[in-house]
């Protein structure tokens, strides 16, 4: 088992940026693919970005790519989403997840561990 907990999030005016942390604790020893997801009010969870064990390969939705960047610090069991040129339409509660395999995926079903989420406002 390993338990994720986010932080960062807050408010924000369009155009600016925040950087969202995600650390994990327990069997942390094990290898594992993170990954964000966000959900905002009325819509379905939306995958955002993934980032493998080894801190290779990653993999971004079409909506984020070039804005923001997912990235890791194996030492500090830490996973981060830099988000840059924020958007209102990025209003949503973000969540990191784990999966204890090294293929980076993109559904939410794949992913058994969830942190609580953290709330980002992008104000207009």
């Amino acid at each position: 088992q390993v338990q994720l907990v986010e932080s960062g999030g807050g408010l924000v005016q369009a155009g600016g940026s925040l950087r969202l942390s995600c650390a994990a604790s327990g069997r942390t020893s094990r290898r594992y693919t993170m990954g964000w997801f966000r959900q905002a009010p009325g819509k379905e969870p939306e995958f955002l970005a993934a980032i493998s064990w080894s801190d290779g390969p990653t993999y971004y939705a079409d909506s984020v790519k070039g804005r923001f960047t997912i990235s890791r610090d194996n030492a500090k069991n830490t996973v981060y989403l830099q988000m840059n040129s924020l958007k209102v339409e990025d209003t949503a509660v973000y969540y990191c997840a784990a999966r204890s395999d090294p293929v980076v995926v993109t559904q939410r079903w794949q992913y058994p561990y969830w942190g609580q989420g953290t709330q980002v406002t992008v104000s207009s």
